[in-house]
């Protein structure tokens, strides 16, 4: 019994050593596979997250939509020409007047004054004018009888050529005081609707003042000119006599018909773009001058890959667009925009269409980064 004892005991502490063992191996084990783990999901929260969009196609013969400037086809500010004070003021703002219309009446004392002042002097100068051709006519008779020296009447030919240069001067100063005079009744230069008044009643009014506020402004609305600047590359489609849908924001729904009658003919430098004049009828007056409209040309779109604008990053090295690859590996490929339609460009060159393209990309992204790529979000359309 003495030898079996030890033997089992010896059999005991093996057997807990190997359990004990066992139990550290499978506790470094665990933590092992914990630390891989929390160093893998850490790897992946740490890669960011972008959301890939695929190129769409843009058909041809979709049109161009731009934006377009109202104003009305005359408009006039109509100021004073003469000093005074507002007397009375005939129409208000939205009243339609015909051409020659009284607006306002302006009292002007000082020009009554200098009118009666200019007329005392013109009758003046006509009698002294009149006194010179008689005495001018007798000492021509006395001259012809050798009653007078040739000097003495040449003397009164020119006193008489004198006055009557004065003459005409005063009666072009009361011609000039009597017109003066009419410009204190501020008329209409053309039928159309009052859109603005500033006339008070005792108004002061100083005349020839850069700084003051016109009277009445006075607008042709029965047709109205719609500018809109075209971008270079569609320039070439725009002509004249071409008719074009605009729609604005009060009537939603309902387009108007614009007839294109003139284009500068230059780009402009600023905006690459060309200035073109449309016209409307608007005998409805349902058009406002001064407002905004979406003008819809029919030009013919060519063919080409499209994407919205917000993948689109502009960098020193020109226009890029972030490509994710198979391995979710971004690269920063350069790309050419033939036309901006505003949410949606189109690309003239650098993506055949079948690429996982970033939209929004953090402005960090850099080549061979690698990201986590969400689910691709519906491509938009372009407009129309």
């Amino acid at each position: 019994m003495s030898d079996q004892q030890p033997r089992s005991l010896r059999t005991i502490g093996i057997g807990a050593g190997v359990v004990a063992l066992a139990v550290v191996a499978v506790g470094i084990g665990a933590r092992v596979s914990a630390d891989h783990k929390l160093e893998t999901v850490a790897r992946e929260d740490a890669l960011p997250t972008v959301l890939v969009i695929t190129p769409a196609t843009s058909g041809a013969g979709q049109g161009l939509t731009l934006p377009g400037n109202i104003q009305a086809y005359n408009s006039a500010a109509v100021y004073a020409r003469a000093n005074g004070y507002v007397r009375r003021w005939l129409v208000d703002i939205g009243d339609h007047v015909a051409a020659g219309q009284t607006l306002a009446i302006i009292d002007a004392p000082e020009v009554d004054q200098q009118l009666a002042q200019a007329q005392a002097d013109f009758q003046t100068a006509a009698a002294n004018q009149a006194l010179a051709r008689t005495t001018a006519v007798r000492w021509d008779a006395l001259l012809a009888r050798d009653a007078v020296s040739k000097q003495e009447a040449d003397e009164k030919r020119g006193a008489l050529a004198a006055n009557t240069a004065l003459t005409n001067a005063q009666s072009a100063n009361v011609r000039r005081l009597r017109a003066l005079k009419g410009f204190t009744r501020i008329t209409a230069p053309f039928a159309g609707v009052v859109t603005s008044r500033s006339a008070q009643i005792g108004a002061l009014i100083v005349a020839g003042n850069a700084a003051s506020q016109p009277l009445f402004t006075v607008s042709d609305m029965r047709r109205l000119r719609i500018f809109v600047r075209v971008p270079q590359g569609s320039s070439g489609q725009i002509h004249s006599g071409m008719q074009a849908k605009l729609t604005v924001p009060e009537f939603p729904g309902r387009e108007f018909t614009a007839t294109l009658t003139r284009s500068a003919g230059a780009v402009d430098p600023a905006s690459g773009s060309v200035l073109v004049q449309l016209d409307a009828d608007n005998q409805d007056g349902a058009l406002k001058p001064g407002g905004y409209a979406q003008v819809r040309f029919p030009l013919a779109a060519a063919t080409g890959i499209t994407l919205p604008a917000s993948a689109v990053m502009v960098r020193e090295s020109g226009t890029v667009v972030a490509i994710v690859d198979a391995q979710n590996r971004v690269h920063i490929r350069p790309v050419t925009i033939s036309r901006d339609e505003g949410a949606v460009v189109q690309i003239g060159a650098g993506l055949t269409g079948r690429e996982r393209v970033v939209d929004t990309p953090p402005d960090a992204i850099a080549e061979g980064d690698r990201v986590r790529v969400q689910k691709a979000a519906p491509q938009p359309k372009a407009a129309s």
